[in-house]
């Protein structure tokens, strides 16, 4: 299954990370070469977009996020599918369809700062009950202003079905899961099957 870019994204809360990081190491033991990365990356640039949350808003965190981006996909992800591996990041352009948008920028103006990203293979996203998301934000706190957001979980939910059929009407393969009741071994089996399944019908 070599060559493979593969994005996961969702609301904050819907265990995410857990599940990038369980996809990862189910297939490191199928035998797989795999790369996990994550956006905002670990660039400068990256990591002043991931620590700027408070201070940048609107247009200019979407700027940053973009050059972060094309930054990440031209010195890590390319490379990488040039070797052959699987790469699975944590985050891509569905995010930015979500919390740029909820940032006020319009989302036709956050695609028009993205479209020229590389798209990948497949882009899983998951998504949740509110109460569900709720529940395990209560346990472990917010992370970012997002989920502190009076009504935050319920738009954020909401955009990023908007986003799942925005980025299927622009042709990306989009794989929609609930993580409302399973668990993230479950999820990340499912988003494996269907890595597998995306690789068979390329090679038809």
């Amino acid at each position: 299954m070599s060559g493979q870019f593969v994005t996961i994204d969702g609301p904050g809360g819907v265990g995410k990370s857990t599940v990038v990081a369980a996809v990862v190491d189910l297939l490191r033991a199928e035998g797989q070469s795999v790369l996990g990365t994550r956006e905002p990356s670990n660039s400068p640039i990256g990591q002043l977009a991931r620590h700027g949350t408070e201070e940048y808003r609107g247009m200019s965190m979407a700027c940053l996020i973009a050059a972060d981006r094309y930054r990440h996909v031209e010195q890590v992800i390319r490379p990488a599918l040039a070797r052959g591996e699987i790469v699975v990041c944590d985050r891509y352009i569905a995010s930015s369809l979500v919390l740029q948008v909820m940032d006020g920028v319009p989302r036709d103006s956050v695609w028009e700062l993205n479209r020229h990203a590389d798209m990948p293979d497949l882009a899983v996203i998951i998504n949740a009950r509110v109460d569900a998301i709720e529940k395990r934000l209560g346990a472990r706190g917010p992370h970012s202003r997002y989920e502190r957001e009076p009504g935050g979980t319920e738009r954020e939910c909401g955009y990023y079905y908007e986003a799942a059929r925005f980025l299927m009407t622009a042709g990306v393969p989009v794989m929609q899961l609930d993580a409302s009741t399973a668990d993230a071994e479950d999820v990340a089996r499912a988003v494996v099957a269907g890595i597998k399944e995306r690789w068979t019908k390329g090679r038809a």
